[in-house]
């Protein structure tokens, strides 16, 4: 048996499938099955005695996925600032300390590109995302201000207990197996939700003017530059995303052409976030030899079909 690592969501099968024991720890159990630990616990990593508690065993990893987060509606309205604030901030000043008292080798922190400054990303077709342009800083969001935050938390963590770090900043990351409706779902879950409820040549309702670009990073491959990150000699802070950027009126045609249904856009007003987004891996692909192979429409057909599945389940479930 190879070390063991503690994680909150995945990379935990793939920890598995590459032989090592793993502890996970969630407010819940995850509704799709989607556990793969040799000891899996319900806490809240708000409490500092449930975080001591992870570490009666010696671990050697942390991955440390946990936050307080959703999607658009969620985090870019302000009724939800100061618990997204408070509950991240709580959970990542109780893990960089537990895991310093208890001797952890390395601690991975999943930080997000909502960390870039707003005044790099007015511009839908040219956004600016690379590593060195977040500072001055002027996240979007108190989403944003708190992973810049802990970024600065761990790295001092780093600078003076020696504790090894790797950071990275997460670009949308999608795919099955996760929210996909309730309100913190965000846009390619939210997207094919709609398109999956509605009729062919019926219409969806998308926030804004849909003209606003992000680019989307499929789950599998997000896992594997983060395992790729943790295996390599470099702190980061580093971009892991996809540089295929795309307009969320484009990706409601891309869902729509997956379904194979005719579906007409309908832009309302609602919370958007920055003007264009999209993941600048030049420095990952330099330092890790790291870049996504899967088109978007690939995932995207995944999750697809994983979301259509889920509501016919209910859809006859509650009838």
């Amino acid at each position: 048996m190879r070390s063991r690592r503690f994680y909150r969501r995945p990379p935990g099968k793939r920890l598995k499938d590459e032989g090592y024991w793993v502890r996970g720890i969630d407010l819940k159990h995850n509704e799709y099955g989607n556990n793969h630990a040799d000891d899996f616990r319900i806490g809240d990593l708000r409490d500092p005695v449930v975080c001591e508690n992870l570490f009666d065993r010696q671990i050697d990893e942390v991955y440390q996925l946990a936050a307080d987060m959703g999607g658009a509606g969620y985090i870019f309205t302000g009724d939800h600032d100061a618990q997204v604030m408070h509950n991240s901030a709580t959970i990542n000043l109780n893990m960089a300390e537990s895991g310093r008292k208890h001797g952890v080798k390395k601690i991975f922190y999943s930080s997000s590109a909502c960390m870039y400054p707003a005044y790099n990303q007015e511009d839908p077709d040219n956004p600016k995302c690379s590593e060195d342009s977040a500072y001055p800083a002027a996240p979007d969001s108190e989403y944003g201000w708190e992973k810049l935050f802990s970024e600065r938390l761990y790295l001092s963590y780093h600078r003076n207990y020696g504790m090894d770090v790797r950071i990275a900043r997460f670009h949308n990351i999608f795919g099955p197996l996760g929210t996909w409706d309730g309100g913190k779902e965000k846009a390619p879950a939210a997207i094919c939700r709609k398109v999956a409820k509605a009729e062919n040549g019926g219409e969806i309702e998308v926030w804004g003017d849909g003209k606003q670009t992000r680019s989307f990073l499929y789950i599998d491959e997000c896992v594997d530059g983060v395992r790729r990150l943790m295996e390599s000699d470099f702190t980061g802070p580093v971009n892991i995303g996809s540089e295929e950027m795309i307009s969320i009126n484009d990706l409601v045609k891309m869902v729509a052409g997956v379904s194979g249904k005719e579906i007409k856009i309908k832009n309302i007003p609602g919370p958007t976030g920055v003007r264009g987004r999209n993941s600048d891996n030049r420095l990952i692909k330099e330092k890790l030899g790291w870049g996504p192979k899967q088109p978007l429409v690939e995932g995207i057909t995944r999750t697809y079909n994983w979301i259509s599945e889920q509501i016919a389940m209910s859809d006859k479930k509650n009838k």
